[in-house]
């Protein structure tokens, strides 16, 4: 019987903005895969100070949660920029195009939804000023 549980620090998992090479704009982990989800995207982002991330992304059929676990930025959504804090929580509906942008103290932020492979578009410079 398989064990019915994975625990891993996300500390553990490969920063995929470092390899791309935007890890001087954030770290991004993309823990899906190391925690064996098959049907839960799930990632933890830390934007750093003042930084904004470099492209916008949007998903055709799944909605996201984003939970701000430390810090504080803004997230524009569409045409509407929303200030967020500590413990705030957005659902982004799919078709919605989404960044952060980090405010002076940086900040760290999970995400989680349905996963469904190849349902997601990057759209590199979208929000540029």
């Amino acid at each position: 019987m398989a064990t019915p549980f994975t625990l891993k620090n996300l500390r553990d998992v490969e920063d995929s903005a470092q390899k791309f090479g935007i890890g001087e704009i954030q770290e991004a982990r993309f823990a899906k895969d190391e925690l064996g989800a098959e049907q839960t995207g799930f990632s933890h982002h830390r934007v750093k100070p003042g930084k904004r991330q470099a492209f916008g992304h949007r998903h055709e059929r799944c909605e996201e949660v984003y939970v701000v676990l430390s810090g504080s930025g803004r997230a524009k959504l569409e045409e509407e920029i929303v200030e967020l804090g500590a413990l705030d929580a957005i659902r982004v509906a799919p078709g919605v195009t989404r960044a952060f942008q980090a405010g002076p103290e940086g900040l760290e932020l999970l995400a989680f939804g349905p996963r469904a492979d190849g349902d997601g578009e990057v759209l590199p410079g979208w929000w540029s000023n």
